[in-house]
């Protein structure tokens, strides 16, 4: 492909991303699947430049609207182009030539907008710390209130691409056998730096289609997801809820740290996502998962098992602010509810799932997220309402830093994904209601 061929590309992505509410990774999935001709090394360089412009879409468009611009795909595109320094006035012209699988010539207004940006940076004095920061409006206030002096830390980190995490599967291997094969491949694998199942990839090599991932020996999952599982300590033998499975990724980490041993029920309301997990389920070799799909998060199946499971794992739906650097797109666009609509029913959730929780068994309570509204102030609202639960210190369970009373990881501290996570136990005494 050409230059500008690519160019247009990036345009046509960013056009479908703008026009429609689903992920900016699974619209570009999409584009791909549909033009098998493009090659591997142009399929980089488009998602290279694409999601830099995803990452720096406030930047951009605060340069775009202070010059009179309108922000669209390609008034995006060109002020990447720009203020990246790549290309000058003359060459963007030339780009937009309106040739054959060239982007449309420019407009007046585009061209005035080129000149307008020439010799200008990403960024300047001048802009505002939340453009500067890449944070939308919503989150601004809260994450100014809840990182205070790291606000500037936090939200850089996660303007930097997230690393390709691995989990490795107890139940087939050991970490260190392959590091060492995958080194002997001449990958760039390095041990993670908090799990001790993690092999953070560099390069992002094509993983999926390694031996190791087709047979089940890896995983790929944030180092971040990982302690979170660890920090559940799902034992062999153990009967075990997945409340909010999702696709499985701790599903699959629950398993294998139980050995195989022991039951999981895997839930979701999405049962398409739950049916998808079932092949990474095989192709892990875990026999002990089943799967349940839930009506609702009051689905009369919860009734059924009261007190019946020693573990409870609730991954609840929430903003996922802590997944920005994997996610840029959910900096600058609301993909679902908001978190007036999240809060209250995280407070649902976990106010049905602490029903299945047998006596001395421990519910888990976690999100992807930073916000306190979402964290500490959920798990604080339910040990008012339920004095059979006591919060068991996250640093008792795991020793790292982040852990205190709580789980908290996040990009600038741990190099993971934000996330939160609290244990709380019921009591054993606890009488049957």
């Amino acid at each position: 492909m050409t230059p500008a061929a690519r160019i247009q590309a990036v345009i046509e992505i960013l056009t479908e991303v703008l026009a429609v509410e689903k992920p900016a990774d699974a619209v570009a999935s999409f584009y791909f699947r549909n033009r098998r001709f493009i090659g591997s090394k142009d399929r980089a360089a488009i998602q290279l430049r694409f999601f830099r412009v995803m990452r720096e879409y406030h930047r951009l468009s605060w340069w775009i609207t202070q010059n009179g611009g309108r922000v669209d795909a390609r008034t995006l595109t060109i002020a990447d182009l720009i203020l990246h320094k790549e290309f000058d006035a003359k060459a963007v012209n030339e780009i937009f030539s309106g040739a054959q699988y060239a982007p449309l010539e420019m407009t007046k207004p585009e061209r005035d907008l080129t000149r307008a940006l020439m010799g200008k940076g990403l960024e300047t004095p001048e802009m505002p710390e939340r453009e500067r920061l890449e944070c939308p409006e919503w989150a601004y206030p809260l994450l100014k209130e809840v990182l205070g002096p790291n606000l500037e830390n936090e939200l850089q980190a996660m303007m930097t691409p997230a690393p390709l995490d691995l989990r490795v599967n107890a139940i087939k291997a050991s970490r260190d056998e392959l590091l060492a094969e995958f080194r002997r491949d001449g990958l760039d694998a390095e041990p993670g730096k908090i799990s001790p199942l993690c092999i953070r990839m560099r390069n992002r090599p094509p993983i999926a289609q390694h031996e190791f991932y087709k047979n089940g020996l890896v995983e790929i999952q944030d180092e971040g997801s990982q302690m979170v599982a660890l920090l559940a300590q799902a034992k062999p033998g153990e009967q075990v809820a997945d409340f909010c499975a999702g696709a499985g990724g701790k599903t699959l980490a629950l398993g294998a740290s139980m050995n195989n041993k022991g039951r999981i029920v895997a839930m979701d309301v999405l049962d398409k996502r739950l049916e998808r997990a079932k092949e990474r389920f095989r192709r892990a070799g875990l026999h002990n998962i089943e799967t349940r799909a839930l009506t609702s998060e009051r689905d009369k199946y919860v009734k059924r098992h009261e007190r019946h499971f020693d573990l409870v794992l609730v991954d609840a739906p929430c903003t996922g602010v802590g997944t920005w650097r994997r996610d840029p797109d959910k900096r600058w666009r609301m993909l679902g509810p908001g978190i007036s609509s999240l809060v209250p029913l995280q407070k649902n959730i976990i106010d049905s799932a602490y029903r299945m929780v047998k006596p001395g068994g421990r519910l888990v309570y976690a999100t992807c997220s930073l916000l306190p509204d979402e964290n500490e102030r959920q798990v604080e609202t339910f040990l008012a309402a339920h004095p059979e639960f006591t919060l068991k210190p996250a640093k008792e369970l795991v020793d790292i830093k982040g852990a205190g009373d709580y789980l908290k990881l996040t990009p600038a501290q741990h190099d993971t994904d934000g996330f939160f996570a609290a244990v709380l136990v019921r009591n054993k005494s606890e009488a049957a209601a």
